[in-house]
């Protein structure tokens, strides 16, 4: 059974090819997920459907909450990982350090040396 982690950071990667490729969601997340859309885990599916359906009031927060800098001028994988993790705290139904916590470990691993800090701070603001 996959954990909750695996689980986001497949929603994550989900978003990131969306916003690099500007394919068609429902054929990302059947390539990435190996399944039809019908049997991908409801917790991908509704969380990047849910960002994508809210992604400019995300975008917004977001904007409000970076330091002389804009939403758009970010690299891909900061995007999608603040896109989830803003979504995920709006919805409020994961504790707040959770979500953090995953949004800079997925930063850690998939991002430059220090965007986990840049990361941590625009969500610690929300």
């Amino acid at each position: 059974m996959a954990t909750r982690s695996s689980l986001r950071e497949k929603a994550m990667f989900s978003l990131y090819q969306y916003l690099l490729l500007k394919s068609d969601i429902r054929v990302i997340l059947e390539d990435l997920c190996k399944k039809e859309l019908k049997d991908i885990d409801p917790f991908i599916l509704d969380n990047v459907i849910e960002c994508l359906e809210n992604m400019d009031e995300y975008k917004g927060i977001i904007n409000k909450n970076l330091k002389d800098w804009s939403f758009d001028r970010l690299g891909y994988i900061e995007q999608a990982i603040l896109l989830l993790a803003t979504h995920e705290i709006t919805a409020g139904e994961v504790q707040k350090p959770v979500v953090i916590n995953e949004a800079v470990e997925f930063a850690k691993k998939y991002c430059d040396e220090d965007s986990y800090k840049f990361i941590n701070g625009v969500l610690d603001r929300l």
